[in-house]
């Protein structure tokens, strides 16, 4: 059993990303695994040397510790070429310009993560690429592609039990996700996550709620590559007063500020329900 906690340096931890860790580092106890540290920098833009030395330190203040080395994902980005150049060849992807105005003045609907992409680009050839475009899946092509039922499997207390992906419902609440972000070409998430869970034999995938549904897309993209779907445990999130769910632009509940104010390793346990 292996699974990961993948934060990325994009600002300090806070309560939530306590809550996430140590549910993790549970979770890989109770069923005799390991937890991996994984630092999923993909935004280069936003991602900063200084929040990624506060990850390792807030995690080894909360008592948790990791195998070494740790992956950086900015380190690997040929892998994530890789993929895209072997998508490429099955003529599964294509260039996309459109920004979230674009989209939303397309009359997009709104779907499982916002609007759902309308398709203005997917008459475009890869030849047809230009400076700061990004890469979109074509997902009904690409479910077209796949010649077995896709499923998966969760663990956790939200949505036990094992879901069965219906192509047509994904295309229309989904949309063709991006693979690699538009301006400087970063891997997207919905690539190098399922891509660094295959590669470092992740068997069980332990994060939020809030990623619930990009799972579906993992699976496809799983299937895709020959990857192996792991089993999935999604958790809670923890929020503030107003429901709202937690961000790192909130200083007031970063695990520095707390530590700064004396509170030690268990008050975070109980502040997050553990």
């Amino acid at each position: 059993m292996l699974t990961r906690f993948a934060p990325s340096p994009t600002g300090p931890l806070h309560l939530g990303h306590a809550y996430s860790a140590l549910t993790v580092w549970r979770v890989a106890q109770e069923l005799g695994g390991t937890a991996l540290l994984r630092i999923e920098d993909f935004d280069t833009q936003r991602c900063r040397p200084e929040y990624e030395r506060a990850i390792y330190d807030d995690l080894r203040w909360l008592g948790l510790d990791w195998p070494a080395p740790v992956r950086r994902s900015s380190d690997h980005l040929a892998e994530y070429d890789a993929v895209l150049d072997a998508l490429a060849a099955r003529g599964l992807l294509y260039p996309c310009s459109c920004s979230r105005r674009d989209i939303v003045a397309a009359g997009a609907e709104v779907g499982w993560d916002g609007p759902v992409y309308p398709g203005t680009c997917r008459h475009r050839p890869l030849e047809d690429a230009r400076p700061g475009d990004a890469l979109r899946l074509d997902l009904a092509r690409a479910l077209a592609a796949i010649d077995r039922p896709l499923a998966f499997t969760e663990i956790g207390p939200l949505h036990p039990g094992t879901h069965l992906i219906d192509p047509a419902e994904l295309v229309a609440r989904s949309g063709d996700p991006v693979l690699r972000r538009s301006g400087n070409g970063d891997p997207a998430y919905h690539l190098g996550a399922p891509h660094d869970d295959a590669l470092q034999g992740i068997t069980h995938v332990v994060r939020g709620a809030d990623l619930w549904r990009a799972t579906f897309l993992h699976v496809v993209l799983q299937a895709l590559m020959g990857w192996p779907t792991p089993s999935y445990h999604h958790h809670d999130l923890i929020r503030d007063a107003s429901g709202k769910r937690l961000a790192k632009i909130n200083a007031a509940t970063a695990l520095a500020s707390y530590r700064a104010e004396g509170l030690t390793p268990t008050d975070i346990r109980k502040l997050v329900g553990l």
